[in-house]
């Protein structure tokens, strides 16, 4: 009698699977749990010029991509947007009344900033946007710390601190009266001094405030999906968290730097991100597909999370041709039993409209 072996038995394949996949999920938790933790806090100003029904000033404060606090345009006033950050006034009870000031002062000097950069670029008419950010990053492995201050106009980057020269970089010719000025002034040490000491005490006591959500771990749902027989295959991953992760594709284990189309790491409304990565296909013959993966690994982990490039399991908007053709004779087939179905009620119909004449033919007997 044939022997079946355990690899060979489709019940013992199956709990080994779901052992590997356990196993799996324990590993990407332990690579998330045990990974050094980069976190960032950034501070996004934007005023408006010449856009109705839009507030002109808008500020929000985004703590590895969690928005945390803002400025309210309609009250004037600096408020959270997390639960967890009213715990800040343990630390300074008067956090949100000077952050008050401090939203309030920024729109006034984004009023003359914006009209500044309108002369300068002599564009005094139509619509104008001026945005800032400015932030830091904190390593809690290195304890590294960094700063940034940026100015776009219109989404162009127009200049920048370079926190290693404490200088300016001008990226647009228009900016570099703006860069003498303010590198002769004398206050740019000063005010990176301000933004690093005030952005670091908060990054700190936001991340133990919110340890609970900053820390946790969500696994990405990963999905193959393609618009159409010859569209690239696009790899695409949701629902992750944190946003320190890589998305790539490899070919019999070595990642693919060609034919390849990387997205950004966006983030969802729920607090999770989501990123794709796309293959282009069109010159690998079908045999060769299976040789190809989709790799998810967090950044600095040597640990990945893999799903092979299975054709079964890519979902397209793309019509399978067998599947028209049963509808086709589908439809065909409903057209038939309907033409029947008429036909059979309209000979009937006549058959019963003779019987009855002939009924009333003789009525008389």
């Amino acid at each position: 009698m044939h022997q079946i072996n355990d690899w060979e038995n489709p019940c013992s394949t199956f709990k080994g699977q779901q052992r590997q996949i356990t196993v799996m999920t324990v590993k990407y938790l332990e690579a998330l749990l045990l990974a050094p933790l980069l976190y960032t806090l950034r501070y996004f100003e934007t005023y408006l010029s010449e856009v109705p029904n839009f507030p002109k000033f808008a500020g929000v404060g985004v703590l590895n991509g969690l928005e945390i606090g803002r400025c309210n345009p309609e009250t004037g006033k600096s408020e959270p947007t997390q639960k967890w950050m009213n715990r800040v006034t343990e630390d300074d009870p008067k956090f949100w009344e000077w952050t008050t000031k401090f939203c309030i002062l920024n729109m006034k000097a984004g009023k003359n900033e914006i009209e500044d950069m309108k002369r300068r670029f002599n564009q005094t008419e139509g619509v104008h946007i001026w945005q800032r950010m400015f932030g830091c990053d904190w390593d809690d492995d290195t304890d590294d710390i960094n700063v940034y201050i940026q100015y776009a106009r219109n989404g162009q980057d127009v200049i920048s601190l370079d926190p290693i020269t404490d200088t300016w970089v001008a990226a647009k010719s228009e900016a570099f009266i703006t860069k003498l000025r303010w590198e002769t002034d004398g206050e740019t040490p000063r005010h990176k001094h301000n933004v690093q000491n005030h952005c670091m005490e908060l990054l700190k006591n936001a991340v133990s405030y919110g340890e609970k959500t900053l820390k946790r771990t969500e696994l990405p749902l990963v999905s193959l999906l393609q618009k159409s027989s010859s569209s690239p295959v696009t790899c695409h991953a949701t629902g992750f968290y944190p946003d320190r992760a890589r998305l790539f594709w490899t070919k019999d284990g070595d990642e693919l730097l060609e034919d390849v189309g990387p997205g950004e790491i966006l983030p969802n409304g729920d607090g999770t991100f989501q990123t794709s990565v796309s293959l282009d296909l069109s010159s690998v013959p079908l045999k060769n597909w299976d040789r190809h993966h989709c790799v998810f690994q967090v950044s600095g982990d040597k640990y990945k999370y893999v799903t092979r490039l299975d054709r079964s399991k890519i979902r397209t908007n793309a019509k399978n041709p067998l599947t028209s053709i049963i509808a086709a004779v589908v439809v065909v087939g409903v057209v038939i039993v309907a033409a029947a179905v008429a036909l059979f009620v309209i000979r009937r119909k006549r058959g019963q409209t003779g019987l009855c004449n002939l009924c009333h033919k003789y009525d008389h007997i």
